[in-house]
């Protein structure tokens, strides 16, 4: 229960004596608000930023300063008390101060002012309460309404979830596929960290997987193209062909090349990253061959759940060089990449379209 480097009580910090609720054991815990704990805190957070902050590998860092597993709550630890929520706040501004790239997580059992000073500093909220306890995922729903992911955590392993007693109040409830389907979709969760057991998940698989399949396309966002079509009006002759309905005609000596998406969002949360949208010619063994138009920058978190939203990408063939969208084995193709960098350097997009044709390097073919 107490995780504390010895050295922090060598140097004078408190702690105390606990009881630990319907159990004849003790444990030791820090005096949470004492001031030489809350610097060594602060240390070990300036410490964590500097080697973490921004580290790809790291989609969130829980803020795990005080309380039972760091959770900011007491319940089970009888004569620790949690300190006052301007201690609290300040250190939810230290965390703040230090990271500036990696999302921060404010844990389970913090609510109300606290809670809402965390949103102000974009300190996003995690839930542990979930399947168990009802109405745990409206709490998220604060996070979600102020533009950041929602993260959940299971109450239990899935096979304790099965044997809960279902009587509320006072007991805890069980896990069936309807609660689990609801309280995803009712927190619009990007993030779920599935089960506590090391073989939880599998069995939860085993008995589950027709809807986890189904349920891990809903979970954050999921990018479905819904429309492709593709223009393609010849200049010279003011002739026109299409792969699609008529673009009309044009004049002069060049070609025009104009590819009109629609896609969708039918997850249940935005992206929280800058997606880049790029459209290519490509040949039939899938290299690149020319880009269509410029890549189309979609900023975090404004590709809301359920929003359809159109592109364009339009790219001029000057005279005398080759029309590749009417070369025979050209097809198009389009890639989500998280950087505009990760696009010029050839590298292969790490984000994926949920539609049939997409192919072994992420890119999805639209056009044969």
């Amino acid at each position: 229960y107490d995780w504390t480097p010895p050295f922090v009580y060598e140097m004078g910090a408190k702690k105390i004596q606990i009881d630990l609720r319907g159990t004849e054991y003790h444990a030791y815990a820090p005096v949470w608000d004492d001031s030489i704990y809350i610097w060594a805190a602060k240390e070990f957070a300036k410490a964590l930023a500097e080697k973490y902050d921004g580290d790809p590998r790291i989609e969130y860092i829980d803020v795990r300063t005080f309380g039972e597993w760091g959770e900011w709550h007491t319940s089970h630890m009888l004569g620790s008390v949690m300190p006052a929520d301007s201690v609290l706040k300040d250190m939810l501004d230290y965390y703040a101060s230090v990271f500036k790239k990696t999302q921060l997580v404010l844990p389970s059992n913090s609510f109300g002012d606290v809670y809402t000073h965390a949103l102000d500093l974009g300190i996003t909220k995690r839930d542990d309460g979930f399947i168990g306890i009802p109405g745990r995922p409206d709490t998220l729903l604060r996070a979600y309404n102020a533009n950041l992911p929602t993260i959940a955590e299971n109450i239990a392993g899935y096979k304790t979830m099965l044997a809960n007693d279902d009587l509320i109040p006072g007991g805890t409830q069980k896990w069936t596929a309807e609660r689990w389907v609801d309280a995803i979709t009712t927190a619009h969760l990007t993030y779920y960290v599935l089960d506590q057991d090391n073989d939880c998940g599998y069995y939860f698989y085993k008995d589950n997987k027709a809807l986890a399949d189904s349920m891990s396309k809903v979970i954050g966002y999921n990018f479905t193209v819904t429309r492709a079509e593709l223009l393609i009006t010849a200049g010279g002759d003011n002739a026109a062909s299409t792969a699609g309905k008529s673009a009309g005609t044009a004049t002069g000596n060049v070609a025009t090349n104009t590819l009109n998406i629609t896609v969708k969002n039918t997850g249940v949360a935005p992206c929280f990253f800058d997606v880049y949208l790029v459209a290519e010619f490509v040949d039939s063994t899938g290299k690149a061959l020319a880009q269509i138009g410029e890549t189309v920058r979609i900023p975090k978190g404004t590709f809301k759940d359920g929003a359809l939203q159109e592109f364009s990408f339009s790219g001029v063939v000057p005279a005398g060089e080759a029309k590749l969208a009417t070369q025979p084995g050209v097809s198009v193709a389009l890639s989500l990449y998280e950087s505009d960098e990760a696009y010029k350097t050839g590298k292969n997009p790490t984000v994926r379209f949920d539609n049939d044709g997409l192919q072994e390097n992420n890119k999805l073919l639209l056009h044969k």
